[in-house]
């Protein structure tokens, strides 16, 4: 075997000639030790919120809207198609959603929220697929068109003196509410979980509160978002379709000169994401049981920093919306008790980052690791609680700091953002 053809064997084999790959009883550990450290982090700190089924059952939902905006994220740009316009795809969802909503039942708000979504997806797609627009260019024009739509029209639809929409509880803010969306309970089960985790015990309780909260009240669009994570890892890395796609993303001049059609895969992408976005923000609608302006509330631009997070695979970008659910779950419901037990295990993950820094002779950077968690023990040591803004603030900071500590251990696809015109490798 040559040397060229047992170089680019290392490069095609993931976990050969470079980085260790991360394998399943790896991934199970590391969940594990996770399991543990949030044990002994609720048993120091004696905050029992920290690992409720209430918490969680909170957290998954705030993460089903991220999830799905990083998904999105992760389809436009596997085909090289950048799209920071997630969160004005979001708002076109959360407004579709609501239109619909009120008038034909939440079923309705969450197909109408999936056509909203894509057609901001489609204006992405043309400009910048058909017309070479930059793509940072299109998706700040499609947040900025998108969130002049949904307040000229909710103003137009909503806020119409004696308009059956006013009249049913609406106005230019918001939509008129809508009825429930089904939730499902496993009986038995969830009862018992809710009893293990009232005693206490360390792990047991900890681990019952966390599965409680999957077999609880869960919402059936949170089984449909779970089933979408599923699909486009089969439909992504398992399919024929999804290598084509994928090769729109790394080298299309390549996937030109094989016969795909890189414009209708980059269409695709596009719609596809902004159709999962559009799906984002109708969960939000339907949560609460209407639209509301700003009802995003950033959480477009969340969903792309997860799916950079999750270095752009479904697996990481589900973890990702899970830590940012649970950030933003956190100071919706607990505030600032349970933001102050968690400067102590951001001391403690800071410590263990500055002996590995150390390990790596990468003294500063170890330096600077180890003074943080200095710091942030005697500022839990010092006080009680945490100011309401920082609170307010943590689901963002949690953004910056994941994407500080990652960054360079991620891989964007080769031509992400690149301009394509048919022919041109010609």
């Amino acid at each position: 075997m040559s040397t060229d053809l047992k170089t680019a064997t290392k490069l095609a084999v993931p976990g050969r000639g470079g980085k260790r790959k991360l394998t399943y009883p790896w991934i199970l550990l590391i969940i594990a030790v996770g399991l543990v450290a949030v044990s002994v982090l609720r048993a120091v700190t004696g905050t029992a919120d920290l690992t409720s089924t209430g918490q969680f059952g909170a957290a998954l939902s705030a993460a089903v809207p991220i999830g799905l905006a990083g998904l999105g994220g992760l389809w436009s740009e596997r085909a090289g198609v950048v799209n920071i316009g997630l969160e004005g795809m979001m708002m076109l969802g959360s407004f579709a959603a609501g239109w619909a909503g009120w008038e034909h039942g939440p079923w309705a708000a969450a197909a109408a929220g999936i056509i909203g979504g894509a057609l901001g997806g489609l204006v992405h797609a043309i400009a910048t697929v058909t017309f070479g627009v930059d793509h940072i260019v299109s998706g700040v024009a499609v947040n900025i068109l998108a969130l002049g739509t949904t307040q000229y029209l909710a103003m137009l639809w909503y806020g119409q003196e004696g308009s059956a929409a006013m009249l049913a509880g609406g106005n230019d803010k918001q939509s008129p509410p809508m009825p429930d969306m089904p939730t499902f309970t496993v009986p038995g089960l969830s009862d018992w979980l809710t009893s293990l985790e009232g005693h206490h015990w360390f792990l047991v309780s900890d681990i019952a509160g966390i599965l409680g909260a999957a077999v609880t009240n869960v919402s059936w669009l949170t089984l449909l978002t779970l089933g979408l994570f599923i699909g486009t890892f089969y439909a992504l890395w398992r399919s024929s379709f999804g290598l084509r796609l994928r090769s729109c993303g790394e080298a299309p001049l390549s996937a030109e000169s094989l016969g795909v059609n890189v414009y209708s895969y980059k269409y695709a992408a596009v719609l596809v994401s902004g159709a999962l976005a559009g799906l984002g923000g109708a969960f939000l609608s339907i949560g609460v049981h209407f639209y509301q302006d700003g009802q995003t509330g950033g959480r477009g631009y969340i969903g792309l920093a997860t799916m950079i997070f999750g270095n752009w695979r479904p697996g990481g970008v589900a973890m990702g919306a899970g830590l940012f659910g649970f950030m933003d779950a956190m100071q919706l419901r607990s505030g600032g008790p349970t933001v102050h037990a968690l400067l102590l295990g951001l001391a403690a993950l800071l410590a263990v980052l500055a002996l590995f820094r150390l390990r790596a002779a990468k003294r500063t950077q170890a330096v600077v690791a180890g003074i943080a968690a200095a710091v942030l023990v005697i500022w839990y040591a010092l006080a009680d609680t945490v100011p309401l803004e920082l609170v307010e603030a943590s689901p963002y900071i949690a953004t910056l700091l994941v994407l500080a500590l990652f960054s360079q251990r991620l891989r964007p696809p080769k031509a992400n953002g690149k301009p394509y015109r048919r022919g041109q490798g010609t």
